[in-house]
């Protein structure tokens, strides 16, 4: 039977068989998939952040239908909101029509930062630095003889002066990590060198979350057939408004990273610095959309993204949490590039997905219907009570804790 990702009716299947569904296509045995359940130890917790009393759980859910350059994958989420893994799979089924998503990225490339003070003629030490460059560079491959055998480690370096600052950039390859560690070690090993160099004082020396020179690109054509033409102009038209409105931009821009930080979360990869490089990134010319939108030839919506993506597939939490080295076991990847190519890829879906609603119904009445559950929950409802209630709700076109409230009771009578 052919692996595929389109998988009708998933979200109204049992867990249990939701379960086998993923344990099949990515081949897991069962002690890994029992890992979904209750991942991570405290001896574990203790050993990776301080002061441990318990470990917090986040919902973790299965992303379907995306073919991504021809590949077709399942994508790991862990995420409380509700509707964002189903708004993610419904617009990666409507990619597909058109072949689904393309994917670029550049090399991993990580930026490490050496800040140089008081420093008497700021052009005669820039120019100093240029000259004993290799010498710079050789002394920051020395501290990972690992990563250069993987052909990672150094590869340039970039200086530039800020008010009587001198910065010095080491562009390091990090391979398959995201890159933290390695670069501020490097960073570290070289800022004696560059004092001596300059004759200057060296502060700061610390990785970069910018990494713009780590870039994940991904692209998609919508069919009009199966969104509509008008739905097609009005997702350009609300396009134009985030990319020329800061105010709408940082909602936009959000929605993208609902999908971002999810898979990010579930992996082991640190979400605050995809978002902080995301959002720097969006403000290079003032802040704007971090996604494009437009019409080809044939009238299809085209949808592209452009934006740092500082994952890895290895060390920090994704080599230690069980959970985020069964999400990289159930997506199947094999390097870090190819990871942030399907990150960039859900948040392009997950864009698509909010203003096809913004567009159309407006965003809350489905988010609202999949909040139903919740809400019944909420008012006291358990067991076979949550479903009825929800439908009840949806039926009555009044989704609040009161309504819930309301119909439960008269359940009960």
């Amino acid at each position: 039977m052919e692996k595929t990702s389109r998988i009708s009716g998933f979200y109204k299947l049992p867990i249990e068989k939701r379960i086998k569904i993923v344990e099949k296509f990515a081949d897991l045995e069962k002690k890994n998939i029992s890992i979904s359940r209750s991942a991570l130890k405290l001896e574990t917790a203790d050993q990776m952040i301080e002061n441990v009393i318990g470990t917090f759980q986040l919902p973790f859910g299965i992303a379907t239908n995306f073919l991504i350059n021809g590949k077709d994958y399942l994508i790991p989420m862990a995420i409380e909101e509700t509707s964002v893994v189903a708004a993610a799979s419904n617009a990666a089924k409507i990619a597909r029509i058109k072949g689904g998503f393309e994917i670029k990225t550049s090399y991993p490339l990580m930026i490490g930062q050496i800040q140089i003070l008081d420093i008497d003629d700021v052009a005669e030490a820039m120019n100093d630095i240029r000259k004993r460059k290799k010498e710079i560079m050789d002394l920051a491959n020395s501290q990972d003889k690992v990563l250069v055998d993987l052909g990672g480690g150094a590869k340039d370096l970039d200086i530039r002066s800020i008010n009587g600052m001198v910065i010095v950039h080491l562009l390091i390859d990090v391979r398959d990590a995201m890159g933290a560690n390695a670069v501020n070690t490097m960073c570290e090993a070289v800022a004696p060198l560059i004092e001596k160099i300059t004759n200057g004082r060296v502060l700061f020396r610390i990785i970069s979350n910018l990494a713009d020179q780590r870039i994940a690109r991904a692209m998609a054509v919508f069919d009009k057939n199966a969104i509509g033409n008008d739905v097609v102009e009005k997702i350009i038209e609300g396009y134009k408004f985030a990319a020329m409105d800061p105010y709408r931009a940082a909602t936009h821009n959000k929605g993208i990273m609902n999908g971002i930080d999810a898979v990010a979360i579930a992996t082991g990869n640190d979400w605050r610095a995809i978002e902080a490089g995301a959002h720097s990134y969006a403000s290079r010319d003032g802040y704007t959309s971090l996604t494009k939108w437009e019409k080809n030839s044939d009238g299809d919506l085209v949808g592209s993204i452009e934006l740092p993506m500082a994952v890895g597939i290895i060390g920090g939490a994704t080599g230690i949490h069980p959970l985020a080295r069964l999400s990289l076991k159930i997506l199947g990847v094999e390097s870090a590039r190819e990871l942030a190519g399907i990150i960039a890829s859900i948040g392009l879906a997950q864009n698509f997905a909010a203003l096809r609603a913004l567009a159309t119904k407006g965003i809350q009445a489905g988010h609202m219907r999949l909040h139903a559950k919740n809400i019944a929950v909420m008012a006291g409802a358990t067991g076979e009570e949550i479903d009825e209630v929800a439908e009840k709700m949806i039926e009555g076109g009044k989704i609040s804790i009161d309504g819930a409230r309301e119909i439960l009771e008269k359940m009960k009578e």
